[in-house]
């Protein structure tokens, strides 16, 4: 190892004599070459200006040659590298030669630029490129301007022209997506052309070269917007949104670009203003779907119920009608939810604007349509009972007693069902006032209370009538001895049991004061025994009519007051003893007006025993029937002369005949 290392030192140290002699030797050639490095960068330096002037002398040639052949984007950029030279050194003779030369070649470039501009027959991107060239070689900025707008308006009025010939009358129109989709490509892909051109080529112009296109934009943008509109106005009356959704979509996605591009014109929001002017009426469509579907289902209903008088055959229960009209109203109401949940869709662009996520679902979704539907059900069941005419017009009283049941079932489940149901497809992040749930099922439970109030009223009239036109057409004076219960009582009891069926089909039984043993035994004897005796035996004497209407005032003032028109409550039992006390009451009041013989007087204490018999089971109180029965047969002796009451005995007999 030492010897190898000594050798390797010999070398190392030839290597520095080398290199020493190497230094020296670069040094000795740069001295001798110096003078002529600085000759050689003198030369290369005239070189480049001799080629410099070569170019200036060839100029005009090769403008000309550029001109020719059309390659006028070269000729530009000869003339912009040698326009500041020329103006420099016009001063000399042989360079204004050639800057004259170049100033006509130029201006014919210019001529021919123009006329290729204002021709318009190239595309937008040719036609910036010509504007690019001329202010290149110095034309007036603001002229050319002017001219680029127009050539752009013009483009874009064609294609204006185009989507308005294809909403006229003649040609079908096509769907609303494939419109929108042409609109898109065409006129907005044209105007985003335009305004990105006109930006890049006159940025110099500054804000109001900025208002300038913002004007032209908003101008061609309102056109457009109303082609739009009255093409979605098209597609009213149709029930799905989806079409029409995706159409909105790709109109607001259009118009983001020129929006970004031209946020002065506000196109970007007038855009979003026509999608929720949109969305608003088709919420308003919805809604009148809705009622016009309910209308339809009252309207099966009635035909259903009128099928049976007329064909003679039985139709669907009362209970049926009502399941298929709430389940029809329910389906129609989730249905029209499911479609206005289109335009909350997460991919939908204009979803998660302000107005979507907050306005749109709680007073658009929430308030017009579900509220607002639910009010105008419960209001078109109230016009029922605003029906002109003393019978209530051509409404079916088992529509009535339909509807208040509908309406009693909205106010116990399903409102609360349908707007938990709203609440929660449509998370509201809005905060404006709201109806609640319970000012709705109030407003329910009023309405179907009116309704069976009106269906009281209206089945006691129709007996009532029977009873007064029974009562007014019989000559009570002169009438025979009874025999038999009069056919119209018959009728009452049947009616009474028909509508007693009816009810029960739809509402429950209903609570009733204990009933006395002999309820359906008792006979006629309590009109004409122990408590009746004291009216009819003073009629015998000579004081008879003073005596007769003094015990029978004083006997008022002890009895129970009878409330005929009071509140009906949803059961069965209670709209039964409404129509009862109703009828009972008109045949007393009828009687009033007539004056009896003593067969007349039978007569009626006959049909007051045979009504007595059926009536009472249907009362939540018997003693009711009694006491209103009671006075017509009191009424009835104080207008007869001789007033002989029937014995119980043969009234019973008469009445199990009967």
């Amino acid at each position: 190892m030492k010897n190898d290392f000594r050798k390797m030192e010999d070398e190392m140290d030839r290597l520095a004599t080398n290199m020493a002699v190497i230094t020296d030797f670069s040094a000795r050639i740069s001295t001798t070459l110096q003078d002529r490095h600085k000759r050689i960068t003198k030369l290369a330096g005239v070189h480049a200006l001799l080629r410099k002037l070569q170019f200036l002398f060839e100029l005009p040639s090769r403008l000309t040659k550029c001109v020719e052949l059309g390659a006028y984007g070269q000729a530009v950029r000869y003339q912009g590298r040698a326009r500041a030279v020329l103006q420099q050194y016009q001063h000399l003779p042989s360079f204004r030669a050639i800057q004259d030369d170049c100033q006509v070649i130029t201006a014919r470039l210019a001529q021919q630029l123009r006329q290729r501009f204002r021709e318009g027959g190239s595309g937008a991107p040719e036609q910036a490129e010509c504007v690019e060239l001329l202010l290149a070689l110095g034309e007036p900025a603001e002229e050319l301007c002017e001219e680029f707008l127009a050539h752009g308006r013009a483009r874009l009025e064609e294609e204006l022209r185009s989507l308005e010939a294809e909403l006229g009358p003649s040609p079908p129109a096509p769907d609303v997506l494939e419109f929108t989709d042409r609109g898109g490509s065409g006129f907005v892909g044209g105007l985003c052309q335009v305004a990105a051109a006109y930006q890049e080529l006159f940025a110099a112009q500054g804000p109001a070269g900025a208002e300038k296109l913002a004007a032209f934009a908003r101008e061609l943008g309102s056109r457009y917007f109303a082609l739009v509109e009255r093409r979605l106005a098209q597609e009213q009356g149709g029930s799905d949104n989806s079409l029409l959704v995706r159409a909105l979509d790709r109109f607001h996605r259009r118009l983001r670009a020129p929006g970004a591009l031209l946020a002065a014109a506000g196109l970007a929001e007038a855009a979003t203003e026509i999608v929720e002017r949109v969305a608003r009426e088709r919420l308003g469509q919805h809604l009148q779907g809705l009622q016009s579907a309910f209308l339809g289902c009252l309207t099966d209903v009635r035909q259903a119920l009128a099928a049976p008088r007329v064909a003679g055959k039985e139709g669907p229960g009362l209970a049926e009608l009502l399941a298929n009209v709430a389940s029809s109203t329910l389906s129609h109401i989730k249905a029209s939810l499911a479609s206005v949940h289109l335009f909350t869709a997460k991919e939908v662009s204009f979803s998660n604007k302000p107005y979507f996520r907050g306005e749109f679902c709680s007073q658009g979704v929430r308030e017009s349509l579900i509220v607002g539907f639910i009010r105008s059900m419960c209001q078109t069941a109230q016009n029922f009972c605003e029906s002109p005419g003393e019978k209530g017009g051509a409404t079916p009283p088992a529509l009535l007693l339909l509807l208040s049941r509908l309406c009693l079932d909205y106010e116990t489940a399903t409102i609360s069902y349908i707007l938990t149901l709203t609440d929660e497809q449509f998370l509201v992040q809005d905060q404006s006032p709201v109806t609640p749930v319970s000012t709705l099922c109030a407003e329910a439970r009023e309405t179907a209370r009116r309704l069976l109030t009106h269906y009281v009223k209206l089945q006691g009239l129709v007996i009532s009538q029977m009873l007064r036109k029974s009562v007014e057409t019989r000559d009570w004076l002169s009438t025979l001895e009874p025999r038999n219960v009069r056919a119209v009582m018959k009728r009452v009891v049947e009616d009474t049991t028909a509508i007693d069926v009816q009810v029960g089909l739809l509402y429950e039984e209903g609570v009733r004061k204990a009933q006395s043993s002999d309820s359906s035994k008792r006979t006629f004897s309590v009109y004409s025994s122990s408590r009746q005796q004291g009216r009819y035996a003073p009629s015998y004497t000579p004081s008879a009519p003073m005596d007769t209407n003094l015990l029978s005032n004083i006997q008022k003032l002890f009895s129970e007051r009878i409330d005929v028109f009071s509140p009906v409550e949803f059961n069965k039992v209670s709209v039964l003893t409404g129509i009862i006390k109703i009828s009972l009451k008109t045949l007393l009041e009828c009687v009033r007006l007539r004056t009896f013989g003593r067969f007349g007087l039978q007569q009626v204490q006959v049909d007051c025993h045979f009504l007595q018999l059926y009536l009472w089971r249907f009362v939540a109180d018997e003693e009711l029937v009694h006491l209103l029965l009671d006075e017509v047969v009191a009424s009835a002796a104080l207008r007869c002369p001789d007033p002989v009451p029937m014995e119980p005995s043969v009234v019973e007999v008469i009445c199990e005949r009967g």
